[in-house]
């Protein structure tokens, strides 16, 4: 059982702290999502910057409002039957929120939980983007990520986050197999990879992959894009405490060291590897530190929460490979990191878990014997092929219908100027218009009198 569900159980009333805390924590959660774009952003070649950024912004929009709309109510309503399915209508549209209202006694309002939980979905659907970087259509994609909220994302998050109460039955990984996921290693890493490297397969590769180079084009945007991501993960793991309290305390460290580590691990991996370490290993190895840290911020010593961010971000670094040598085209490494991260932060529960962290549950490691990490197996595993398997046959819905791939032609001459009609630089300096006498107006001449220009 997770801190939240302890909170959701044990509390009373409503708590100003707690609320104060969950609010900040959403922001930062927000923050994610352009922090997103131009992490996705900088690694893709100039002339698809804007339509990269655009995908994200267009998740933010889309699933934002279907959450409130119905995607909350399948999450987390009442349980339909066998921990699979919320109840569409019990909160549809949230109005039923608007007065003061808590969970089972939870000490946050409850529409403030719905706004939290719709945030991670947002991010959620935004990291399926990257795999399908540089080819999909704008509208494609906008149909694609409104279904996969609904039939994908919804279902897995009540499985995973939903717990019972008094009068309430939640999701069946959370409450009959004792899946620890703390923030999402399951219902947000893996599921986003796993949709990703489906829908990977319904497009195919880019033109020129495995032949051209497609360096990302702007590591600066990347950089700072990392930056912003790490400063709202804060938001996002210790948020899911839902309140202001020890266990927010150890999932803020925990969180925070987990990212350094991977970092680390990457670039030490680079540098023995390649001979040098880069600055996208650096900012792609903290964020494999924290996809593996999201799920077990709750249940790993500070120690082990080091151990856990520097396997992440070596097991990544390799991981990123296997497009390559499997022949699907993760534009921008979503298998790489966030699947194979998510896997080892769950599964890695099941060794390093110890029961002093706040869930409270101990790891082969620390003497609980093998169960947890079988609860931890079946879990992350049950996500992974669900998430694949529905997310590859929308995609392949989606392509039969309207058409999920862009043109060849347009593909290669740059998808923000063809879809968006704009592009990320304007790099052309404007001459201006020649005069009839042969001069040329509308320049600028930085050497005359400031009257004239007046």
């Amino acid at each position: 059982m997770t801190p939240a569900s302890v909170v959701l159980l044990a509390a009373t009333s409503l708590d100003s702290g707690d609320t104060a805390w969950l609010l900040a924590s959403a922001a930062l959660v927000l923050l994610m999502a352009p922090g997103l774009a131009l992490f996705y952003g900088g690694m893709v070649r100039s002339k698809s910057v804007l339509n990269m950024m655009m995908m994200t912004f267009g998740a933010l929009a889309a699933i934002t409002l279907l959450w409130v709309l119905v995607g909350y109510s399948l999450a987390f309503g009442d349980d339909l039957g066998a921990g699979l399915l919320g109840d569409p209508r019990q909160y549809a549209g949230l109005g039923q929120l608007l007065g003061e209202s808590s969970n089972g006694g939870s000490t946050v309002p409850l529409i403030l939980f719905a706004v939290f939980q719709g945030l991670f979905c947002v991010i959620t659907g935004a990291l399926v983007s990257g795999a399908i970087a540089d080819r999909a259509r704008f509208g494609a994609w906008m149909v694609f990520v409104s279904v996969w909220t609904l039939v994908v994302y919804a279902p897995v998050a009540h499985w995973v986050f939903d717990f019972s109460s008094e009068g309430h039955t939640g999701g069946w990984l959370a409450n009959q197999v004792g899946l620890v996921d703390f923030a999402g290693g399951t219902a947000v890493e893996i599921c986003s990879g796993a949709s990703g490297l489906a829908l990977a397969m319904v497009l195919g590769h880019r033109v020129g992959f495995g032949k051209d180079p497609m360096r990302p084009h702007n590591l600066t945007l990347v950089m700072l894009g990392a930056g912003l991501l790490w400063f709202g993960w804060f938001g996002f793991n210790a948020g899911s405490a839902l309140g202001a309290n020890q266990a927010a305390a150890v999932v803020f460290t925990n969180t925070l060291l987990a990212g350094a580590a991977g970092s680390l691990g990457w670039m030490v991996l680079e540098r023995f590897r390649d001979g040098h370490a880069t600055s996208l290993g650096a900012a792609s190895g903290m964020v494999a530190g924290l996809v593996a840290i999201t799920p077990s911020c709750g249940s790993l010593s500070p120690l082990g929460s080091i151990v856990m961010g520097a396997v992440a971000g070596a097991v990544c670094a390799l991981a990123v490979g296997l497009k390559y040598r499997f022949g699907y085209d993760d534009s921008l490494d979503v298998v790489g990191v966030h699947l194979v991260g998510g896997l080892v932060g769950t599964f890695g529960i099941g060794l390093l878990a110890t029961g002093a962290a706040p869930t409270g549950v101990d790891g082969l490691l620390y003497g609980g014997g093998v169960d947890q990490l079988g609860r931890q197996l079946l879990g992350g595993g049950a996500v992974l092929a669900y998430a694949f398997v529905m997310s590859g046959i929308i995609g392949i819905v989606v392509d039969k219908l309207m058409g999920f791939r862009i043109d060849e032609e347009h593909e290669i001459t740059g998808i923000d100027l063809v879809v968006h009609a704009e592009t990320a630089y304007d790099l052309h300096a404007t001459a201006g218009a020649r005069s009839s006498g042969g001069g040329v107006t509308g320049v600028l001449n930085i050497n005359a009198p400031r009257e004239e220009h007046r």
